[in-house]
């Protein structure tokens, strides 16, 4: 599947890249943090949903103006593993599963956040969302979407089937990915490839813009390629060269210190 075509709206710090999908639109707002994050906003017959939220208060204010641009109600905001930034449009309704929820406020969200406060200051906000509405899994309903909501290890993932769109939290064909080791390596390769099976050509994640099916045989690719090597390897900064001389181009580097660390831990 070739890549969906779309419209670039650049702002003073990050970009918008609006896609058309008939029924609806989907505007992607790639950041430009440090931690590259994405927000998405899907929109139709003038409503209109958030997917996860910008943590640095320039880009909350950015987007927030971005979307008084727009001709829709924003009707849900859907914080998954991005559960923070409460400042950000604090009077729309969020949804997130209980899951989501605990890993934000006493999980391994909860951590990172306390590591961004510390490494960022007042630049970032770290306050964390109250939940109005608990999702479960399986399929709902909101701003004229029918979304079915998949659980993870640490949060929830979402399919549209009725677009051809899934969003999980890291793909990123041409970057590395935090990968907790070979198990969850298997898992993120088995995902994928269901994805693929059910017809899905469109993955939105966490860090990255908008990625098709060819995207996610080559993150696939990757992903088989750090087993290997980390059964090669004899420790974490072996591990670590040699994955940097396979994909010498991939960007995130940061992230495969921290795969170096999981698949080989002290």
């Amino acid at each position: 599947m070739k890549q969906k075509k779309y419209v670039t709206v650049r702002l003073p710090k990050g970009e918008v890249r609006v896609y058309d999908l008939g029924e609806a639109k989907l505007h992607a707002y790639q950041t430009n943090d440090p931690m590259t994050d994405e927000v998405f906003i899907l929109e139709k017959n003038g409503r209109a949903l958030i997917i996860e939220t910008p943590c640095f208060t320039d880009n909350i204010a950015e987007l927030t103006e971005y979307m008084n641009t727009l001709q829709s109600r924003v009707e849900a905001k859907l914080l998954s593993y991005h559960l923070a930034a409460a400042s950000f449009l604090p009077d729309i309704p969020v949804y997130a599963t209980k899951k989501a929820d605990e890993f934000a406020n006493i999980g391994g969200g909860r951590a990172l956040l306390d590591n961004f406060a510390e490494a960022f200051g007042p630049a970032f906000d770290t306050s964390i969302p109250k939940v109005t509405h608990t999702l479960a899994a399986g399929l709902v309903d909101l701003a004229g979407f029918t979304l079915d909501i998949v659980p993870s290890k640490d949060a929830f993932d979402i399919e549209i089937p009725a677009l051809g769109l899934a969003y999980i939290h890291m793909l990123g064909h041409d970057r590395h990915s935090i990968v907790a080791g070979a198990s969850h390596a298997d898992a993120l390769i088995a995902q994928l490839k269901d994805l693929l099976s059910r017809g899905f050509g469109m993955i939105l994640t966490s860090h990255h813009h908008p990625e098709d099916a060819k995207d996610a045989r080559t993150k696939a690719d990757y992903l088989q390629s750090l087993k290997t090597l980390a059964a090669s390897s004899p420790n974490a900064a072996a591990f670590k060269q040699a994955v940097l001389q396979k994909y010498p181009a991939y960007t995130g580097e940061n992230y495969l210190d921290m795969t170096a660390a999981l698949f080989f831990p002290a």
